[in-house]
């Protein structure tokens, strides 16, 4: 695992007249720790040296096609569903991609993580992956799982998030009704039936406790 050291800007080859292996690059950490807004900074940085890229995301918390962030910032993107193919999205836009900034990866499919390291080692182009490691129940997410193993560089977010007892969180718990559960669907991004169902980060200790802490804010 390395530091965070995705902001440097990457111009493509056309334009610096030098060549670099494409990278796989996976940014991790709970959530509320800037996972999207950097996602949102490298697209800019990418954008502004003249490369060509591609902002990807499922499942955002807006609800549409877009990647957005708990501070504000938000842009276009296109929205990645169970059956989307990036092999074909490349061979069908024009200009080359030189990058894919890849949001919500947890939610992808193993397949999809396959396609993505594809991209890197056949095409060329660089991929920023970003997204949770662990589900409520502490458990990889399958496509976390595949890019730690396939992921040149795999970056923890140096953004501390808090435990309601000011320790570093670390765990995403889902609560039902104001209590904490650890089991149900993997995947559950609104509200369902009349219970209302939210996250919080929980630090390691009161995650396995299961206390909420009083008046804690959630997700």
């Amino acid at each position: 695992m390395s530091d965070l050291s995705a902001l440097s800007s990457v111009p493509p080859a056309g334009v610096s007249g030098l060549h670099r292996d494409a990278v796989l690059k996976f940014f991790y950490g709970p959530m509320d720790c800037g996972k999207s807004t950097l996602a949102l900074q490298i697209n800019y940085n990418h954008r502004r040296q003249g490369r060509h890229g591609l902002v990807m995301t499922k499942h955002d918390r807006s609800g549409g096609p877009r990647v957005t962030s708990r501070i504000g910032l938000g842009d276009e993107a296109v929205e990645v569903h169970d059956a989307f193919d990036f092999g074909s999205l490349v061979r069908r836009t024009a200009p080359r991609l030189d990058y894919l900034i890849c949001d919500e990866v947890q939610f992808y499919s193993v397949e999809q993580i396959e396609q993505l390291a594809d991209l890197v080692d056949d095409c060329d182009v660089d991929v920023y992956a970003f997204g949770l490691a662990s589900d409520f129940r502490s458990e990889l997410f399958p496509a976390t799982r595949r890019l730690f193993e396939l992921a040149d560089e795999v970056c923890r977010l140096q953004v501390e998030v808090l435990c309601w007892c000011g320790r570093p969180g670390q765990l995403n718990a889902r609560t039902v009704g104001g209590e904490l559960v650890r089991a149900g669907e993997q995947v559950v991004i609104a509200d369902t039936g009349q219970a209302p169902v939210r996250y919080q980060v929980l630090c390691r200790r009161h995650y396995r406790a299961g206390d909420l802490g009083k008046n804690a804010p959630a997700l």
